[in-house]
């Protein structure tokens, strides 16, 4: 089995998104899958254009020269495509709609019906297979996950592929926190591991470990006055810092 995993965060491995990110593609490797990671921070890819070009002069190949030209091949070869993304404003990152758009040349300009809807078929030489989700929400209820799930699972449907899942860590801001502190959360890693495994395994990931990897951290009310606390801090110390430099300036 192929992997391919697109890390959407700004921040890379050091983002929160990363913490449940990496063990599932260790859990994966581990059951012998051949993973790799992009991250689009260091990716050069530019908008797509809306020009069809890659659907009409050169088909399925779009004319911006830019490093799309060597991720699009890895994407019709993976039988998995992991999409890993901090939610930002209730949605997916920057970066990461930005890749999405430019997977158009993967599929076909004409219309086919596929469960009684319109949609376009996959370009020859382009595997079916699955797709996961993986995201980070610093807010605390899972409902904030919603729109960038709707969207993940129409794009599998229109990419003609199958929606395996999702890893999903609410009010995941406090994770770095509570592992400094020696909290008892490595279940939740552990989870995210045991999630690769059974992927790649079974074809599957089970609904249990997938709500451990989700399970509440804090309570609502603690979640909300320790992120309070936080950015207060934060921003008292941009103010004390900003006094300072005007008394010396």
């Amino acid at each position: 089995m192929k992997a391919i995993a697109i890390n959407g965060s700004p921040k890379m491995d050091g983002g929160n998104t990363a913490l449940v990110l990496n063990p599932f593609l260790e859990g994966m490797k581990e059951a012998g899958a051949e993973v790799e990671v992009l991250y689009t921070k260091r990716l050069n890819i530019n908008p797509c254009q809306g020009d069809y070009i890659c659907w009409l002069k050169t088909p399925g190949k779009c004319i911006q020269e830019d490093d799309m030209e060597m991720v699009l091949p890895k994407l019709a070869g993976a039988d998995v495509w992991v999409f890993a993304t901090p939610v930002y404003v209730d949605g997916m990152s920057g970066p990461m709609k930005n890749f999405i758009d430019r997977m158009l040349p993967l599929v076909e300009p004409f219309y086919v019906l596929r469960d009684n809807h319109c949609r376009h078929p996959r370009r020859e030489g382009t595997k079916t297979g699955q797709v996961v989700l993986v995201s980070n929400c610093g807010l605390w209820e899972m409902d904030n996950f919603d729109p960038l799930l709707a969207h993940m699972k129409a794009m599998c449907k229109n990419f003609d592929r199958e929606f395996a899942g999702a890893l999903l860590r609410p009010h995941g801001t406090s994770i770095r926190r509570l592992i400094q502190g020696s909290f008892p959360i490595n279940d939740i890693f552990n989870a995210a591991k045991d999630a690769g495994r059974q992927l790649v395994a079974d074809g599957r990931m089970s609904p249990e470990t997938l709500k451990t990897v989700s399970r509440e951290l804090l309570p609502l009310e603690t979640q909300m006055q320790g992120s309070n606390q936080f950015f207060q801090k934060m921003l008292d110390s941009i103010k004390e810092e900003v006094q300072r430099s005007g008394q010396h300036g």
